[in-house]
């Protein structure tokens, strides 16, 4: 004797199959914005991570604040904006205020399936006005959404 099969299941069981099949994951875990990491420093021989008692950043040449008056910032997380090639910031380190600009070069980087893309910035040059800042140092020119330091600066 011959088992009967509905056609119907014939039809959704392949479907389902194939439905579970092309399921991914659909979270991502990992980092997707890159920031500039600014670590801070004091001495002139000797140089000692140190955080500022109080650290005050906004951009230039628009209203956004990233830290007002904020203590315990080590490191200090400084956005990018890929469509320009150089933004400025005001940072006051414990009551002293300074300006900062990056120049830098941004291209877009594919960080998987889940998350899409972001931009990485290849960094240029640093110009300060040296009044809170005593020296800048760029120890890597390559700003990733990875956890590394790009620049010291000295107070």
């Amino acid at each position: 004797m011959r088992k009967f099969i509905p056609k119907i299941l014939i039809i959704i069981l392949p479907g389902l199959i194939l439905f579970l099949a092309s399921c991914t994951q659909g979270s991502c875990f990992e980092e997707t914005e890159s920031y500039l990491k600014a670590s801070f420093y004091t001495g002139d021989i000797t140089p000692k991570l140190t955080t500022p008692d109080s650290l005050t950043l906004y951009g230039l040449n628009n209203d956004s604040i990233i830290y007002y008056k904020s203590g315990k910032v080590q490191p200090a997380l400084i956005p990018l904006d890929a469509s320009k090639e150089s933004c400025a910031f005001v940072i006051i380190i414990n009551g002293i205020a300074d300006s900062i600009e990056f120049r830098y070069s941004s291209y877009p980087h594919l960080i998987s399936k889940e998350c899409g893309y972001t931009f990485y910035h290849q960094l240029d040059t640093i110009i300060a006005k040296h009044h809170a800042i005593k020296d800048i140092y760029i120890s890597n020119k390559s700003i990733t959404n990875l956890n590394v330091e790009n620049i010291r600066i000295f107070y």
